[in-house]
């Protein structure tokens, strides 16, 4: 069986977990291993998958193996499989554009971005040249013209994008009706963790709701000591991330909650927790007679594993679209994975659609006039 042909944007923290994750799960007893949704999508196990580009702007990657770029600095990921074969794709620049933000220039090179001096590659150029069949966007949040950059080659060279950062792309009408129109697959925006804070906070605001219970206040404050924290102390990146992670939580409330009652989002770089992201998520609410009810959780979690298994399962996907010939958004996929997909679902149901595509069924909900919301979370 062939590879899946995969691109990588973005030789981060993520990719790192992810690159990891295909050779450790590779030719084990897939029906004994923790950490993967579905140990196989269509004939693809998780280790069938092949890196064949990859691109970055960090002057430590750039030009170097990607076995080795992923555990070059700023990178401070788990290692848990260091042991990668040598390969022949090295990291080709990519193109600055917004990708970084000024205050990196102000921190210790162990933790910030240090931009090479090297012309940008063409993307698309390169990703004909590798015969890429699929494209994961890692870039760092804020990065909106960068990722339109990105999508923009995977359009002219005939790729699939699996977009896990909160640039909107499949969730816009008119960039997912151009993945439409050119037949490739879409799955975005800005990546769920496996058991993540938006996953947990989802699944909690639903079972208040569920139960007959009132949300009347919530927050999710996260900390963490990476490049994506580290990166995210610029404000004016993160209004997407905020809009994505609050979203994504008021989906599945029956009540939406004014914007005073409701605070989700990045709260503060701490250098010593490095991929360690800690969550710490309030839930105060009405049961019975107006009873209180005051929910509070702190979630530990090593951020980019935690994201890696269900981008190989999103990889797996838009491969299987290929093959089908589906293009544009992926809406049970994207609901499934993603925090900001192009429909909302609650995650059961989104779960139940994505097994029905998995199985063969339509991606689309033939009952859904495009542009709507089918029966999902009410709100």
């Amino acid at each position: 069986m062939t590879p899946i042909r995969l691109a990588i944007a973005g030789v981060g923290n993520c990719a790192s977990a992810l690159v990891q994750g295909l050779h450790f799960y590779r030719d084990k007893d897939e029906r004994q291993i923790a950490g993967l949704m579905h140990p196989r999508i269509g004939p693809w196990g998780c280790g069938d998958i092949e890196v064949v580009a990859a691109f970055d702007v960090d002057r430590r990657k750039v030009g170097r193996p990607v076995e080795e770029a992923i555990f070059a600095k700023p990178n401070c990921t788990l290692v848990f499989h260091r042991a990668l074969p040598v390969s022949d794709v090295r990291v080709r620049m990519g193109p600055v554009l917004d990708g970084v933000a000024p205050h990196m220039a102000e921190y210790p090179d162990d933790e910030a971005f240090r931009v090479a001096e090297a012309e940008p590659v063409d993307v698309a150029r390169a990703l004909r040249e590798a015969h890429a069949e699929v494209m994961v966007c890692y870039l760092p949040v804020g990065s909106e013209a960068a990722a339109r950059h990105y999508a923009e080659a995977c359009l002219a060279a005939g790729v699939a994008l699996v977009n896990c950062i909160p640039v909107f792309i499949a969730s816009d009408p008119s960039w997912a009706e151009r993945f439409r129109k050119a037949r490739l697959p879409l799955i975005g925006d800005d990546v769920k963790s496996q058991v993540g804070a938006t996953i947990v906070h989802r699944t909690l605001a639903r079972l208040f709701g569920d139960r007959g219970a009132r949300v009347d206040r919530t927050y999710q404050l996260n900390t963490g000591g990476n490049t994506d924290f580290l990166n995210m102390l610029a404000r004016e990146r993160l209004k997407s991330k905020r809009t994505s992670k609050t979203e994504s939580v008021q989906s599945q409330l029956d009540a939406r909650l004014a914007g005073r009652d409701i605070h989700i989002g990045p709260s503060d770089y701490v250098a010593w927790q490095k991929d360690n992201k800690l969550c710490f998520i309030r839930i105060e609410g009405r049961g019975f007679g107006n009873a209180p009810i005051e929910l509070e959780l702190r979630l530990s979690v090593e951020d980019s594993p935690n994201s890696a298994g269900v981008v190989i399962d999103a990889i797996r996907c838009a491969k299987l679209a290929l093959e089908r010939g589906v293009g544009g958004p992926l809406e049970a996929a994207s609901a499934y994975f993603m925090k900001s997909p192009p429909r909302q679902m609650r995650d059961a149901l989104a779960a139940e659609r994505l097994e029905a595509f998995l199985k063969g069924g339509s991606e689309v909900d033939e009952g859904a006039a495009p542009g709507k919301t089918p029966v999902m979370a009410s709100r």
